[in-house]
């Protein structure tokens, strides 16, 4: 079979094409034959390591974490999964050696999830590390559910900063079909129509004026919850558009490691910075994301797609480095890897 791997860290250059024997699965592992992989920043940040040519953790690594396709075989004690399954994947390459940028994927069979036959793989590869961090941005508020559904965000008001991005684009979606009145911050007028395409009921363009006073009247009894991707960048317009009890999702450092806040004026308003890593959230909270997104799937809530908000940027699997490159570039809606077809 054909896969990309890297066995040192580097630019796109590490990585190459490469033919490997067919996996097989082991007790509660399944084999998925990937149509589409999915690539996020994780995946080019942990390909580029901390410095180039750094020894990688394991010898070899096929990148990517995230992906879709069809159960092709099944280990023992795996009870939930069939040969012929449509699915989505999780967290491949987490503490793992392979992830989704091969044509078949041995993983462990709860980081492997039915999709309806409603959703197309270009969705089920999109959903993985940005739809289950925002599903977690969603669930961690101060007085907030705990779980999504239809109802559950009932009167409460969401920021989601950066409605453009893949995670920013999940958490619109997602608040949107739990109930929530949504605000989203972008830095363009195309970014502005993207994120309404997404669902968002209002859109402040952050570089057209004062967005926390925009924001504010919109929303003048504050925000409720904020989906954060760059909390220093963004610590002062929270602060002054926060909610009592209002709670920050803070799930990325975009514009900076460090931030300065107000502490009397946080202190006065109840407010919690909720900080979030997906990958050591914990099993519970990934299992949660994963049967709330099946939910929204069937509901039809989540789509992909320049029409529905996120435009697709797609490569070949040869073209993988490409896919890694575009990302790194801040290529907006998502980068895809055409595997093989469905």
């Amino acid at each position: 079979m054909r896969a990309i791997a890297y066995s040192q860290t580097g630019d796109s250059s590490v990585l190459a094409l490469v033919e490997r024997e067919l996996p097989e699965p082991g007790a509660r592992e399944v084999r998925v034959r990937i149509v589409v992989s999915g690539v996020n920043p994780t995946d080019w940040k942990a390909r580029a390591g901390g410095r180039p040519g750094t020894p990688t953790p394991f010898p070899e690594v096929v990148p990517n974490q995230d992906g879709a396709g069809v159960v092709d075989a099944v280990g023992a004690d795996v009870t939930h999964l069939e040969v012929g399954d449509r699915v989505w994947v999780l967290l491949a390459a987490h503490a793992r050696p392979t992830g989704t940028a091969q044509e078949y994927a041995v993983l462990p069979a709860e980081r492997v999830v039915r999709l309806p036959d409603a959703a197309s793989f270009d969705i089920g590869a999109s959903l993985g590390v940005p739809a289950i961090t925002a599903h977690r941005a969603l669930t961690v508020a101060d007085g907030g559910p705990t779980r999504l559904a239809p109802g559950a965000l009932d009167g409460r008001t969401v920021l989601v900063a950066g409605g453009a991005g893949a995670v920013g684009h999940a958490a619109i979606q997602l608040a949107r079909w739990a109930g929530a009145r949504v605000i989203t911050t972008v830095s363009s007028p195309e970014k502005a129509a993207l994120a309404t395409a997404a669902g968002a009921h209002h859109v402040v363009n952050y570089r057209e004026g004062d967005a926390a006073e925009a924001i504010r009247g919109i929303a003048p009894d504050g925000i409720d919850q904020v989906v954060e991707v760059s909390p220093a960048r963004n610590a002062e317009l929270n602060a002054r558009v926060l909610a009592n009890h209002g709670t920050v999702a803070v799930y990325a450092t975009d514009g900076g490691a460090e931030m300065t806040l107000d502490v009397r004026h946080h202190f006065a308003l109840n407010v919690r910075y909720q900080f979030m890593l997906l990958y050591t959230v914990g099993d519970a909270a990934l299992a949660a994301a994963a049967e709330d997104l099946d939910r929204a799937l069937a509901d039809g809530a989540l789509d992909v797609g320049e029409a529905a908000g996120l435009p697709l940027t797609r490569f070949p699997l040869e073209r993988t480095a490409d896919a890694h490159d575009a990302v790194e570039a801040g290529t907006v809606g998502k980068v895809l890897i055409d595997v093989a077809d469905a």
